[in-house]
């Protein structure tokens, strides 16, 4: 045999017959499994504190956020009343709801309108106002994060708007603009249709300045300002390429999170609505997607129709976040 032909059998087979080289295959197969159980027990051994730090909360969350969903989104295939067997009765809830329920698509709508104007806003509005009281000093960032937080963990404090919107001379608007002689008799806010949703947007931004806010003053204050210093080196002229360039890539996190309670908060509008403007509203011109699920599932116990509503609106709120996640990945 040529020696050329030698050299070429030696390197792909090392020399060896098919049957062994094959048998060598079949032998090393074990070994790699035995080399990825050695690693899990590594990453067990080095992290095992880690683990049992979060094994709680990851309990809890399996059985009060996970399971349940689960469940909803079974029993959303069903009809059930509390009451009797749950009954499979396939897609004829999602059918009903989508074909059938005028009101449910009235609610969609004004959820719709309602996230789209607040949930972008509040979250604008929630940055900017954390990135100008973070150029305070100290004590009076303090005070002012206190002011501008306090309405969203004052409980019932939006119904201070009744008062502002009552329907009488007294209500504080109807006051002033009777005094201003632009009107001639009080208003009726919460019962006339065109005024319920312009009132229960402004409410809502009033509230929305929460959880975001102290997240993204918490992102700023931890931005390292080395960073600010060094662009300035690299060529970086003005505060907006400042932001653009060093504050929100190393804010991400918080953006994100930001993102998350803004949207979740402007889908879910529901004790504002009722509170304010009653439940049902003037042709249901505060009816939402939570206001809708309320009525099924407190009201009239259907709570296969419910867990239908919820389910919608879980889907809505996976699909929102999915894109604003790739929006945010182009910051920077």
């Amino acid at each position: 045999m040529d020696e050329k032909k030698k050299d070429r059998i030696n390197r792909a087979g090392g020399g060896l017959p098919a049957d062994a080289r094959r048998a060598g295959r079949v032998r090393r197969q074990p070994e790699e499994t035995i080399t990825k159980s050695r690693t899990l027990k590594e990453i067990w051994r080095l992290h095992k504190q880690k683990y049992l730090l979060i094994l709680p909360f990851f309990i809890l969350f399996v059985v009060f956020t996970l399971i349940p969903v689960l469940i909803s989104i079974g029993l959303s295939f069903t009809s059930f009343n509390l009451f009797e067997t749950p009954k499979f009765v396939g897609f004829d809830n999602y059918i009903n709801l989508i074909a059938f329920d005028s009101v449910f698509l009235t609610a969609v709508k004004n959820t719709l309108l309602f996230a789209i104007i607040t949930g972008p806003v509040s979250y604008v509005l929630c940055f900017v106002l954390a990135w100008l009281i973070n150029e305070l000093p100290p004590k009076v960032r303090a005070v002012m994060t206190l002011v501008f937080y306090a309405p969203s963990i004052s409980g019932g404090a939006y119904l201070i708007w009744k008062l502002i919107f009552s329907s009488d001379t007294y209500g504080y608007a109807n006051a002033l603009l009777l005094q201003l002689g632009l009107i001639q008799e009080p208003i009726l806010w919460f019962q006339t249709e065109e005024y319920i949703m312009p009132i229960l947007i402004v409410v809502q931004l009033w509230m929305s300045i929460g959880v975001s806010f102290l997240a993204f003053i918490a992102g700023l204050q931890n931005v390292d300002r080395s960073l600010y210093e060094a662009c300035q080196m690299d060529g970086v002229k003005n505060r907006w390429q400042e932001l653009w360039y060093i504050t929100l890539p190393q804010m991400k996190p918080q953006l994100m999170f930001g993102a998350v309670m803004q949207i979740t908060t402007s889908l879910s509008v529901s004790s504002i609505s009722i509170d304010l403007v009653g439940f049902p509203s003037v042709n249901y011109a505060g009816h939402t997607i939570l206001t809708h699920l309320y009525d099924y599932g407190t009201l009239r116990l259907e709570m296969g129709y419910a867990c239908a509503i919820a389910t919608i609106l879980f889907f809505m709120m996976l699909f929102i976040n999915i894109i604003i996640q790739k929006l945010l990945r182009k910051v920077g």
